[in-house]
């Protein structure tokens, strides 16, 4: 029987039989059941939690003034010690491997100045602004210069910007003396390239700079900052010549001035030494030759040339001995950065304004080839067996196929001619006749002249190991169904796009749309003077690496020949010689269009004119104006002399042919082979 009791409030329950243990008011811990009494919170437990207490509330005091003190009583004497003891990696550029000619003359090689730069990170949080400014201001270098290179290297804090390279002695010496003034300024030494000939080969050498965005995303290990070749050799073999940077070590305070000796960590390997074919003197010569020519055609009142170009190369294995191109520039104004002479190289509208100096006219100049051309038709013509070299064909004043007219250069004009002899006078009407038989093939014999055309290397490129290039343009009927449309001419487009027979007689002299570069010329004359092999031109003849001026082997140490390149095009050797035959008449029978010119030369050159129309913008109008040409090889008895040479030149809106680029060819050819005529050249109206 359960029994309830009351005891002082609390209400206990038992069993009948036994006795409950009393409740008492004001107990907090549990009742055990095991024991009889219940626990208390003794005395001795109340020390003993006091004593603990007290143990970590002193272990936390303890580090709390400990850190007030290194964060407060100390902190400005080790953060002071923290800042001097900065360690800073200093990247050291490797000097850039010298550039030669074919002989070992120095072409481009470096040269010590004094830069000053700036550390982004060391700029102070305030007064960075008014410290580029005052630097601005010493330095004579705009303001924006400055921030724009310092805003490209954001991302980059610590890459160091160069604020100016050619330093003079007095603003150095004043940097220097108030260097506590610009932090993270500092006064270096860099090399920067130097240009032993000025403005020689300009365009084939290229420049060197500091690497773009563009070029950063696109090539794999450059750095913001690198230098890296921008055109010409410099680019092409920038990997050659830039060589391995090194890696140094500084001590800096917290202002960026340096308070120990530098320590050397990776040492600079300096690059290697690109030896090129082109011979300097020959060169310097056809950059003459050019102007010379520009002088006689404006002599002659063909007041808009005022630009050419002219190439020389070895018709053995294509090895460039000059590659000229005017107007030219000085690469010395890329390492001065002077803006006013940058501006005609950089920006588009006073290039134009210019005549683009920059641009390399003898592999990217692309022009109709005219009767420098006469050549490609006719062996393409014997090779294709519609044309018998020695059969006559009229040459007269004009011409009249499918009741279109097309004149002769000479309308006095009224002969029989062979092959060789329609090429030494370059009779339009018999060529005329030439590319309508061409036109006139089954439509199963597909586009002949074309296709020879290109394997003789037209329309494409020539495989220049130095760029970029241009293909030209060699017209076909694919060409013209893609080019001509709707949208590009609404008028006439369904008559444009077809192919007529004005399209194959004017492809048979280059006019027209026929596109070609001075360098794919000279690269079919080489074949000419070759007996049937298609070179491939180079500019670069190998690399070397600086070796001992004595000893067992004194002299660089070449570690890669380019070996030349030729294709056998395995041409019918008649064709080919009744070709040279109509070249050398060209050059020295008395109706020659540059007999004049090349009669009393004491080499025997072959050659050919060209007088190619083209419409020119002149101000607000346009003109049709003649491109004068000339191309040709020689010594003509001796095609394996160690001194043959392939001249192609060109002077634009020069006139005709045999007036100014005739006689330009000739001085290269005077100076490659050490001689003058022994008469003074006499020039003529010839196409």
């Amino acid at each position: 029987m359960l029994v309830t009791q009351k005891l002082g409030g609390i209400t206990g329950r038992g069993t009948s039989g036994s006795r409950a243990a009393p409740l008492r008011p004001g107990r907090f811990l549990p009742r055990d059941p095991r024991s009889e009494a219940p626990y208390r919170l003794t005395p001795q437990l109340v020390f003993r939690i006091g004593i603990l207490g007290f143990l970590v509330l002193a272990a936390f005091g303890v580090l709390f003034f400990r850190l007030w003190a290194l964060q407060v009583l100390s902190g400005t004497q080790f953060l002071r010690a923290a800042q001097n003891n900065q360690l800073r990696l200093l990247r050291t550029e490797a000097p850039r491997g010298p550039i030669k000619d074919r002989r070992g003359r120095v072409l481009v090689e470096n040269t010590s100045v004094t830069a000053v730069i700036v550390w982004p990170a060391d700029l102070p949080d305030k007064g960075a602004y008014a410290e580029l400014r005052r630097l601005a201001r010493i330095l004579h270098v705009p303001l924006a210069d400055i921030t724009r290179q310092i805003k490209k290297h954001r991302g980059d804090p610590v890459t160091p910007v160069t604020v100016k390279e050619f330093v003079r002695e007095p603003e150095a010496r004043y940097l220097l003396e108030h260097q506590t003034e610009f932090p993270g300024m500092r006064i270096t030494n860099t090399f920067v390239r130097h240009y032993r000939h000025g403005d020689l080969a300009a365009q084939v050498l290229g420049y060197v700079g500091e690497i773009s965005e563009s070029q950063l995303k696109e090539t794999h290990g450059y750095r913001a900052g690198d230098k890296i070749g921008q055109g010409g050799i410099e680019a092409s073999f920038d990997k050659v010549l830039r060589g391995q940077g090194g890696l140094n070590q500084l001590r800096v305070d917290s202002l960026g001035r340096p308070t120990s000796p530098i320590e050397f960590k990776e040492q600079a390997v300096p690059g290697y030494a690109v030896r090129l074919t082109l011979d300097a003197k020959l060169q310097q010569a056809a950059q003459q030759a050019i102007i010379d020519g520009i002088n006689i055609a404006q002599g002659n009142k063909n007041w808009y040339a005022k630009a050419g170009a002219i190439v020389a190369l070895d018709p053995k294995d294509g090895a460039i001995r000059a590659l000229a191109s005017y107007p030219t520039y000085d690469p010395y104004v890329f390492t001065s950065r002077k803006k006013n002479e940058l501006a005609p190289l950089i920006e588009p509208q006073v290039a134009q304004e210019a005549n683009f100096p920059a641009l390399n006219r003898a592999i990217a100049g692309v022009y109709p080839p005219g009767s420098t051309f006469k050549p490609v038709t006719a062996l393409a013509a014997m090779q294709e067996h519609i044309l018998s070299p020695y059969d006559s064909l009229p040459c007269v004043g004009q011409l009249t196929i499918d009741k279109q007219v097309f004149n002769n250069w000479d309308p006095n004009a009224n002969s029989s001619m062979t092959l060789p002899t329609a090429i030494a006078q370059s009779c339009d009407t018999y060529f005329y006749q030439v590319g309508k038989r061409f036109y006139d093939l089954p439509p199963d014999r597909g586009q002949p002249l074309q296709k020879w055309a290109k394997t003789f290397g037209f329309g494409q490129p020539t495989g220049l190991d130095v760029g970029p290039e241009e293909t030209g343009l060699l017209p076909t009927i694919t060409w013209k169904r893609a080019t001509f449309t709707k949208k590009t001419d609404p008028c006439c487009w369904e008559i444009d796009k077809l192919w007529k027979s004005g399209d194959s007689v004017q492809l048979a002299i280059g006019q027209k749309d026929m596109l070609a570069t001075p360098l794919q010329m000279a690269r079919f004359y080489a074949l000419l003077a070759n007996g049937g092999k298609l070179v491939t031109p180079h500019v670069v003849a190998d690399v070397e690496q600086p070796g001992p001026e004595r000893g067992p082997t004194p002299g660089p140490l070449v570690l890669r020949r380019f070996e030349p390149q030729a294709k056998e095009l395995n041409l019918d050797p008649a064709a080919l010689q009744v070709i040279r035959a109509g070249l050398w008449d060209a050059t020295h029978s008395t109706l020659g269009t540059s007999s004049g010119v090349f009669g009393s030369f004491p080499i025997g050159i072959a050659g050919k004119t060209g007088t190619a129309e083209r419409t020119v913008d002149v101000g607000t109008y346009s003109r049709l104006l003649d491109t004068s040409w000339w191309c040709g090889f020689g010594p003509f008895d001796d095609p394996s002399s160690p001194k043959s040479l392939v001249v192609c030149a060109v002077i634009e809106n020069g006139g005709f042919g045999g007036e100014a680029a005739a006689p330009a060819a000739l001085e290269v050819f005077e100076k490659n082979f050490g001689i003058k005529p022994s008469g003074a050249p006499q020039i003529k109206q010839a196409d």
